[in-house]
């Protein structure tokens, strides 16, 4: 075969793509890397799923998503105008990403954080800067002062779990109301506080979350984000503008029933939080240093011991955490919270490991 017809190969994207957690191959495995939620969704969820009428799927479903806009609305205290719907917070944030980062100045976020964002500054082609963190993981708002082409704060962060409050958000965009800030929302209700109610206040906030982390609903895909209407209507441009249909009936029927049920879903957030404060006592215990955590994961490191060890070691032992092999973390875990049970088998195998070390 000739050179030249191999010509097409150097118009192929050259990206390194998002890797996922480790997915089990069967199930006996706990599963603690992905930050799912450890128990079911609200249980009115299976009722909306066992009344589903196979036929109504010979149509499409609403296009922008309108019951599940009405519900989000009515939980935030917003209207349906101030909704975006999508397929996961991924979904959402891309399509953020596609409508407002078109300046020639690069956007700017933490240097450790999310690694989709540099996965769709690639793709699209967006010019962006990154600010380092400190020793602590923690992002200083002033490096965030400068002139740029848009902001991305996840809060809070992952993987660090850590978080910022109010103070920090208002600092952000009083300096920032030249571009569009982002704040990415994905674990917010497990931490202190959530910047929802400021999109009343600042046109250019975006505020991004999911129903997969805290609602249990990894497994249908649903994501929103809560702005003012100019900016919706600009993000449902851009979404009309490639796939019209982003949720499918059971998605919006499912997610719209899960929001009825505050009751459930404060006694779960509050059972996880709990086990997460319980699980980084005892990591100190055994000699990690555990930052506090206002996720449902934790961000965790031994005084001693290599982080990619103890993530080999408890492998073996049918247990999935999660090891980057990047800088500035390759010696961190992030241990998702699981039920109690679970995690008691992960400290387990931990202290086995460790008394492997010392014997």
């Amino acid at each position: 075969m000739s050179d030249n017809k191999q010509l097409w190969r150097k118009n192929l994207i050259n990206i390194e793509p998002y890797v996922a957690g480790e997915q089990p191959k069967n199930d006996r495995i706990i599963k603690l890397n992905a930050n799912e939620n450890p128990y079911p969704p609200a249980p009115s969820v299976q009722k909306i799923l066992n009344s589903i009428d196979a036929a109504e799927l010979k149509k499409y479903p609403s296009a922008d998503a309108v019951p599940l806009k009405k519900a989000l609305a009515e939980r935030y205290g917003l209207e349906p105008e101030n909704v975006f719907c999508g397929n996961g917070s991924d979904d959402v944030l891309a399509t953020a990403f596609r409508a407002f980062f078109n300046s020639d100045k690069p956007i700017v976020y933490p240097d450790i954080t999310y690694s989709f964002y540099p996965v769709w500054c690639e793709l699209l082609k967006i010019p962006y800067v990154t600010k380092a963190v400190n020793k602590d993981f923690e992002i200083d708002v002033k490096d965030y002062y400068e002139e740029n082409g848009g902001v991305v704060i996840p809060n809070p962060n992952a993987p660090t779990s850590i978080g910022v409050g109010k103070d920090f958000i208002v600092d952000l965009l009083e300096h920032n109301k030249d571009c569009i800030v982002i704040i990415d929302e994905a674990y917010a209700d497990f931490g202190k506080y959530s910047c929802v109610e400021l999109i009343k206040e600042y046109d250019n906030l975006i505020v991004t979350q999911t129903f997969s982390k805290s609602r249990s609903l990894a497994g249908m895909r649903v994501g929103m984000a809560f702005a003012q209407p100019e900016l919706i209507k600009y993000m449902q441009a851009v979404k009309d503008s490639y796939n019209s249909y982003p949720l499918d009936q059971i998605a919006i029927a499912a997610a719209s029933e899960c929001l009825k049920d505050e009751e459930y879903f404060s006694e779960t957030v509050e059972k996880i939080k709990k086990t997460r404060d319980e699980g980084k006592e005892i990591l100190r215990e055994m000699g990690f240093k555990v930052f506090d955590s206002e996720t449902n994961f934790l961000f965790a490191s031994h005084n001693k011991y290599p982080a990619k060890e103890i993530f080999e070691f408890v492998r073996e032992k049918g247990i999935f955490i999660r090891y980057f092999n990047k800088p500035l973390i390759d010696n961190f875990l992030r241990i998702t919270v699981g039920t109690d049970e679970e995690m008691n088998m992960l400290y387990s195998a931990i202290r086995e490991f460790l008394s492997s070390k010392n014997s």
